[in-house]
């Protein structure tokens, strides 16, 4: 092994994309998580910081370990490693932080030992950090932070995933108000049974957007950007939701929609000008409702995770 010591940048992710519960995501770009992982004498992984959110360092509850402990085992071999995690983005925010911590982990620990195993591989490592966190092991904040760009997972059994193209000149509104959300709660309050006219609807709409991001065509896009399942549930635990997604479309929005399980929410526009307009009205409606809130505007980040 010739590197002892290497850090990484893994970014902050939008899952879902409006009709894609849990098969669609995107990476983001300039928000995420900085992981510096040493190689230790002894085959212990130790977290001796987390800079930026409260967050258990036991090792088989923090997902970043979590997620290695699986590589390892995978691999056969006994290494440990020494972890500092820096978060940009709290836990609870819909923007993939979990997310970043386990795929940026596993990403870290396969470039000390030599890449044994591919960025698509390391998918499934990843998951099982996303599993520790919210119970369920879904690959749509992991999948596009390893990869980078857009990524479809395309079944879990077994795992699927892969990158599609998408327009350079799509950006993202982001917008993530302060209130908690916990995606296992987030996942609770889900129907476990939806109505044929609306998975017809939803499938429709999931195509549309997969094929409007291949083919450039970014009213397709906008179209396919609605959601009938899952949105008109999670809508009523984000506060002035239906105004923030109003004030975007007016603002000339292409769509919008929650990111992940939410608080947070975005909306896609091609235009920069308009990307201005859009973050400066969704601001307005949450300064008015007195609810602190983080606004940025990112282009689509295409490497995913790497070394710094």
């Amino acid at each position: 092994m010739s590197m002892e010591k290497v850090t990484v940048f893994a970014p902050n992710t939008v899952a879902n994309v409006g009709c894609g519960y849990d098969v669609l995501g995107f990476a983001l770009e300039g928000h995420g998580d900085e992981i510096t992982l040493t190689i230790r004498e002894d085959d212990r992984l130790v977290i001796t910081d987390i800079i930026g959110a409260d967050l258990p360092t036991e090792p088989d509850k923090n997902v970043a370990t979590v997620a290695i402990a699986a590589m390892l085992e995978a691999l056969g071999q006994k290494v440990g490693f020494d972890l500092v995690i820096k978060k940009s983005i709290p836990p609870g925010s819909g923007l993939g932080s979990s997310a970043s911590s386990a795929a940026g982990a596993v990403f870290a620990a396969n470039e000390l030992l030599g890449r044994p195993f591919t960025r698509t591989q390391l998918v499934a490592f990843a998951m099982e950090g996303e599993r520790s966190s919210s119970g369920v092991a879904h690959a749509d904040n992991v999948a596009p932070c390893l990869l980078g760009g857009f990524t479809v997972v395309r079944s879990y059994h077994p795992l699927d995933v892969f990158s599609i193209p998408f327009p350079a000149q799509l950006r993202a509104v982001v917008m993530y108000p302060n209130v908690e959300m916990k995606t296992a709660d987030a996942k609770r309050i889900l129907k476990k049974q939806v109505l044929l006219s609306d998975a017809v609807t939803q499938w429709g709409n999931v195509a549309g957007l997969v094929s409007g991001l291949i083919t450039n065509d970014l009213t397709r896009v906008g179209r396919s950007m609605q959601d009938v399942i899952i949105e008109p549930v999670r809508a009523m635990l984000i506060p002035f939701y239906s105004e923030v997604k109003a004030a975007a479309l007016r603002a000339g929005a292409l769509g919008f929609a929650i990111s992940g399980s939410g608080p947070s929410t975005f909306a896609f526009t091609d235009d920069t000008k308009k990307a201005e307009t859009i973050l400066a009205e969704c601001e307005g409606v949450y300064a008015r409702g007195g609810i602190p809130c983080i606004g940025f505007i990112s282009g689509i980040n295409q490497q995913g995770a790497r070394v710094i």
